[in-house]
């Protein structure tokens, strides 16, 4: 047999699958330029005709020639008359890729050369597989069947066009679209009753980014932040990595107890329309309170407009809005309505301010991608984001009264807040339940819940508290899904 047709060198060589979220043709290609580059493939040596190649993988023989032509125009392969493709010569005269070198003993201990311990930080709740769950009650991801596919695929060709690439494509050093901020301006900012002028703008690659630039710019070794606990843990992780001490200040049904702060504190984190984790919002009598506080003792307050991009049945405007001083920096991000996995976010603060995190993130990464600020910005402008908005609050707004019906029927014993709004819903387990301990019991039930004591600064967190979001579990699958919890938390579900 000729070695275009050796079955054991090509089934070595294609690993293909429907299940993957690349097409096909993708796959092929992926599958041949690796073997090219681990020099697998020899240059006398030919690949499969289309048509065999196609029978092989069970795919149509278009596939396999969509893949072969790609692959030739980028230089992979060359196609000769009459004798097949082979792989390009000028290809494999360039060095190999290297090889992993057996480990050493005198291998660079990495570890202890560091001067920022992030990897000693609490690590994150990583739920890599929450979409293959029947009851995801995850937070912070997205529901594909809410998600505007056909309005973002419109947004991304428009993006792509001859003139549009002219617009985004240079290197803008330190700054960003001037149509993304003019949307972020016209029509996300008013929302939250804040009215900003361009130079008062940063565009992040989210809100986590927004905070480490913050931290980096502002604190230090000997920095006191204030912060709500429970509260939200990377950024607890982000101002210690600065080196600032974080305080953590207790948190009732009226927000964080401004009372509590400590006067010595040079910044406060607070999360006020929707307190993450348990969604309530901050009191009027107390937002005023922190800003009264903050100008009497000379400090700055990080906002952080947590889960705020929805439509609630009492909307609170941004303490930005009222900040006359310029001691609020507002920190924005577009995870929670267009897609996590976008990374696009915003800050919101004095043009001095602004200024300086250009300056710093310039260093850091330039700017976020040009071509995605134009894409986002564009889908502002046509009005995509409004829709979406309003799709995504009615949603919701269906699955948290869903959700406390469920809980109120099957776990009856279990206390939680009733939020007018926000993404997710806190609640806290009869003494007893260790969170951990169910939520891995729950998980063999497919239902995906998480524990809540890594939102607490103390040393001694307490065990008892979960979180259960809405954003990506679909409706019909909320109930069914509390029922499989209350089992797996050892309580006989009542007949239905």
């Amino acid at each position: 047999m000729s070695q275009r047709n050796d079955a054991a060198i090509w089934s070595g060589l294609f690993r293909i699958s429907a299940d993957s979220g690349q097409t096909l043709q993708a796959q092929i290609r992926q599958a041949i330029v690796a073997a090219i580059l681990d020099r697998q493939i020899a240059a006398s040596m030919p690949l499969p005709s289309c048509r065999i190649l196609a029978e092989k993988l069970g795919v149509a023989r278009g596939t396999v020639v969509l893949a072969f032509q790609q692959l030739v125009d980028q230089g992979f392969l060359i196609a000769r008359e009459r004798r097949g493709h082979f792989v390009n010569p000028d290809v494999l005269a360039t060095p190999a890729r290297p090889q992993k070198a057996p480990e050493q003993s005198n291998e660079i201990d990495w570890k202890a050369r560091r001067r920022i311990a992030a990897s000693d930080m609490p690590p994150p709740n990583k739920h890599e597989n929450w979409i293959k769950s029947s009851y995801p009650f995850v937070y912070g991801q997205f529901d594909p069947g809410l998600f505007p596919t056909a309005e973002w695929r419109e947004c991304n060709r428009m993006a792509l066009a001859v003139l549009e690439i002219r617009n985004w494509a240079s290197d803008m050093v330190d700054r960003d679209d001037p149509l993304l901020i003019e949307q972020i301006q016209a029509r996300l900012l008013p929302r939250r009753g804040i009215f900003a002028n361009p130079d008062e703008i940063i565009v992040t690659l989210g809100a986590q980014n927004a905070l480490y630039m913050l931290a980096t710019l502002l604190m230090a070794k000997g920095s006191k932040v204030a912060m709500e606990d429970p509260g939200y843990p990377d950024a607890r992780s982000t101002f210690q990595l600065a080196g600032a001490e974080t305080v953590p200040v207790p948190v009732d049904q009226s927000g964080i107890v401004t009372e509590a702060i400590p006067s010595d504190a040079g910044f406060v984190f607070i999360t006020p329309s929707h307190h993450c984790p348990t969604m309530v919002p901050l009191s009027e009598e107390r937002r005023q309170d922190l800003l009264a506080r903050a100008d009497r003792h000379n400090q700055i307050i990080i906002e952080d407009g947590y889960d705020s991009q929805l439509l609630d049945d009492a909307p609170q405007q941004a303490l930005k809005s009222v900040d006359r001083s310029g001691r609020v920096i507002y920190v924005g991000s577009m995870s929670k309505t267009l897609a996590p996995g976008l990374r696009l976010g915003y800050i919101v603060a004095s043009a001095g301010l602004v200024s300086e995190l250009r300056a710093l993130r310039r260093f850091m990464l330039r700017h976020p991608p040009a071509n995605n600020q134009r894409a986002v910005a564009l889908f502002l402008s046509l009005g995509h984001h409004e829709a979406l908005v309003r799709r995504l609050s009615s949603a919701f707004e269906e699955r948290r009264k869903r959700l406390r019906q469920a809980v109120s029927a099957f776990l009856p014993e279990w206390r939680s807040e009733h939020p007018g709004a926000g993404t997710s819903l806190w609640l806290e387990a009869p003494r007893g339940v260790n969170a951990r301990d169910l939520a891995a019991a729950a998980a063999s039930r497919s239902v995906i819940i998480e524990p809540g004591d890594r939102y607490f600064g103390f040393a001694e967190k307490p065990s008892r508290f979960v979180r259960l979001g809405i954003s990506s579990i679909a409706l019909q699958h909320i109930e069914p899904g509390i029922r499989e919890l209350a089992t797996a938390a050892g309580r006989r579900p009542a007949a239905a």
